[in-house]
């Protein structure tokens, strides 16, 4: 009992304590725990490698944040440029793969500062404020990719637009030791002033392997046709001065010179030239010596006239580059390099340049047509000069003016103008079924195609969406627009169904009433009743070919509608008709316009001829690219297939195409008060729509042609359960 009371009383002394164990011993493991946490988190935002930090931030482009990279005096150089290297040699296509967008993606490695062994930076000036633009140009585009596995072309962050700043030794082994450098394959270098003194070499001399170049002062001699890319030198008076776009016509001077440093000889005949020619001609040079008796426009003063945005002639301040809004030609010859950085102030001024600089390859020639915006003259000619320009026509002269304005804009005007095209000059040699047309490189927006040009685009892949889509426009005809829902859903190649409900005083049925289809069926309610609903480009339009019918044609059989033309050695249908032919409208009933001597105006014509020149949108496929259809259309309820018929022509300057012998469509279900072309004036109005629409557009866009497409065997002495197509259907 004494040993129990013993034990007792020294029980809740030893509590306390142990309590006190237990307690650090939880406050220590959780503090271990949370700083492991901390330092797992700390560790998932810490660069593991170069490639892992790829992203290209404004925060990170300071090259003093940027990580040093040190190289070893026997770092491996690459070779010097490839001269045989072409896109099928030294470019890995492969990389790129196929995409739907048709489009390269481009890495950016991440910015590194590279040093020798002794501390001292490959280049004097760092990255320079142009190469940063350009690199945030990238960054900012739909051509670039932070994953370095998806990139199809590698952009170094070295800096090597200006050689002059650069050791040429330690710049290509930087290059080199780039993760993924191999031979510089499918790597791109921008560089603006290549070569130094005293010979001034055309292309960049770091040793670069196979990566291709973008230069700005290629000569024939060191370009690689179709693998560099000949680019612009950047003028820094772009960012600097804003100059009002000039309308085109006659200026003060026909022809200024305003580049200084010229060669002895060229300043010769320019003076020659000069005194020909008197007061026509302006020769501008650096300002320097002048003296009290010397006239300063805008009161100069003698340290303002030195600034290079100043030239003088005879003792006359000029400000440069307006002065060249002056003058309606203005001279470019070769200087040190080829590339002239006067170019671009040139075309920014809307001055026709005259380009004289032997076996210069000019600035993206591989896609720009320089023959409409400037005149290049063998310097041998210079003499001859200025008759040459007084040769051409003063209209011409304003094309060219205006075009020249128009490069500089798109092509010119920044380091971002600059990058981009050049990545899309390679996008286009990667992808040339999706590549840019000469009307979109060389056309202003404002410039309409002519009537004969294609804008359509005609792929040479199978296109993503395979297939069409029924576009059915209907008001209340609910039988018989089940009648062709029905119809339609039997043609294999059928993609989805939509249906235009134009009725906006009636619901279209419950969904438990429609039929039953096998493709993906919805209805669109509209705001008004419209005949050009029809042709709305509607989102939920996913492929190319659109089938435009009415809820009445139900005379259609589905082997009308699938109609296709038999081709390829496997013997398999393979396109539509109007996948052959997808810059034109086709369809079934076709129409025929007439001239009307009597009367002196375009009749509509329906009888039974063997010429057509529009077909009836009430069954017809057409482009998912309509266009707008006019008001006028919409006021008179009439017409929207005729001026679909007038579109399509004007823009492409041929025929539709006519399927099948089908001439009529007749619904002997449908009665006066459900058709309009069963009016009696129904002739007559669309007759007056051929006429509206001949004025509107200031010709006649249609045109007559003697075709048909009929499917193979159709007619032949031929089984019927053999044929492809055997219920082709009545006239």
């Amino acid at each position: 009992m004494c040993a129990s009371v013993k034990y007792s009383s020294r029980g809740p002394a030893l509590i306390p304590r142990m309590k006190t164990k237990h307690r650090i011993y939880y406050i220590t493991l959780f503090s271990v725990v949370l700083l492991g946490l901390l330092a797992t988190g700390m560790f998932q935002f810490w660069p593991h490698s170069i490639e892992s930090s790829a992203e290209w931030t404004l925060e990170r482009r300071s090259v003093h944040d940027a990580p040093l990279a040190r190289l070893a005096p026997n770092s491996p150089l690459p070779e010097r440029g490839d001269l045989s290297c072409r896109m099928h040699t030294c470019f890995d296509v492969y990389r790129c793969g196929y995409n739907p967008k048709n489009r390269i993606k481009v890495y950016i490695y991440p910015l590194q500062r590279f040093v020798d062994e002794e501390g001292v930076a490959i280049s004097s000036t760092g990255l320079s404020r142009e190469y940063n633009e350009l690199l945030s140009a990238v960054s900012d585009s739909h051509f670039y990719t932070d994953d370095v596995t998806r990139a199809c072309l590698f952009l170094p962050s070295i800096d090597v637009l200006n050689q002059n700043s650069l050791r040429i030794r330690e710049t290509a082994q930087a290059l080199a030791s780039l993760p993924r450098w191999d031979r510089g394959m499918n790597h791109l270098l921008f560089n603006m002033l290549p070569g130094g003194p005293p010979d001034y070499n055309t292309a960049l001399d770091v040793p670069r392997d196979r990566a291709l170049l973008a230069g700005g002062g290629f000569s024939t001699w060191t370009y690689r046709q179709g693998y560099d890319v000949s680019i612009p030198v950047y003028s820094p008076l772009s960012a600097e001065v804003d100059l009002p776009e000039r309308q085109p016509g006659p200026r003060r001077f026909f022809l200024l010179s305003s580049q200084t440093a010229l060669h002895r000889e060229y300043r010769v005949e320019l003076d020659r030239l000069k005194e020909e020619n008197g007061e026509t001609i302006l020769l501008l040079d650096k300002c320097s010596n002048l003296s009290q008796g010397h006239t300063h426009t805008h009161a100069h003063t003698h340290a303002q006239a030195q600034s290079p945005r100043k030239r003088c002639a005879r003792g006359q301040v000029y400000d440069y580059p307006q002065i060249l809004q002056e003058s309606s030609f203005c001279v470019v010859l070769r200087g040190a390099r080829l590339g002239q950085a006067v170019l671009s102030d040139v075309l920014q001024a809307g001055c026709v340049p005259v380009i004289m600089a032997d076996s210069y390859i000019l600035p993206f020639s591989e896609v720009l047509d320089w023959k409409r915006a400037s005149v290049v003259i063998p310097e041998e000619k210079l003499p001859e000069m200025y008759t040459i320009l007084k040769n051409i026509p003063h209209r011409q002269v304003e094309e060219m003016q205006r075009q020249a304005r128009w490069f500089w804009e798109a092509y010119f005007s920044s380091m971002k103008s600059i990058g981009l095209t050049t990545l899309q000059i390679i996008n286009d040699r990667i992808y040339p079924y999706a590549a840019r047309t000469y009307e979109q490189w060389n056309n202003p927006p404002a410039v309409k195609w002519s009537s004969v040009s294609n804008p359509l685009f005609l792929p040479l892949i199978p296109p993503r969406s395979p297939g069409f889509t029924a576009v059915i426009l209907t008001y209340d005809r609910i039988e018989s627009l089940f009648r062709v829902i029905t119809e339609i859903s039997k043609v294999p190649s059928l993609a989805k169904l939509l249906v235009v409900w134009n009725n906006q005083n009636k619901s279209p049925p419950e969904e438990s009433l429609w039929p039953k289809v096998a493709v993906p069926l919805k209805v669109v309610r509209t705001k008004e009743n419209k005949l050009s609903n029809r042709f709305f480009p509607f989102d939920e339009i996913e492929t190319e070919a659109v089938l435009a019918i009415d809820d009445d044609i139900i005379m259609l059989t589905s082997d009308e509608l699938r109609i296709r033309i038999w081709c390829r050695h496997d013997n398999t249908p393979a396109l539509f008709v109007w996948r052959e032919f997808p810059d034109r409208l086709v369809g079934y009933p076709g129409r025929l316009h007439l001239w009307d001597h009597e009367l002196g105006k375009w009749k509509y014509e329906s009888e039974w001829t063997n010429e057509v020149s529009m077909v009836l949108t009430g069954a017809a496929f057409y482009h998912k690219m309509p266009g707008d259809i006019k008001n006028w259309v919409d006021a008179h309820m009439n017409c929207e297939d005729i001026a679909m018929n007038f579109l399509v022509a004007n823009i492409t300057g041929k025929a539709p195409i006519k399927v099948t012998p089908r001439k009529k469509f007749k619904c002997p279900e449908c009665t006066a008060i459900d058709g309009l072309s069963l009016d009696q004036t129904h002739m007559v109005e669309r007759s007056e729509c051929i006429n509206k629409f001949a004025s509107v557009f200031g010709t006649m866009p249609l045109k007559v042609v003697e075709h048909r497409a009929d499917p193979v065997l159709y007619k032949d002495d031929f089984p019927e359960k053999l044929k492809s197509f055997p219920n082709i259907g009545s006239l």
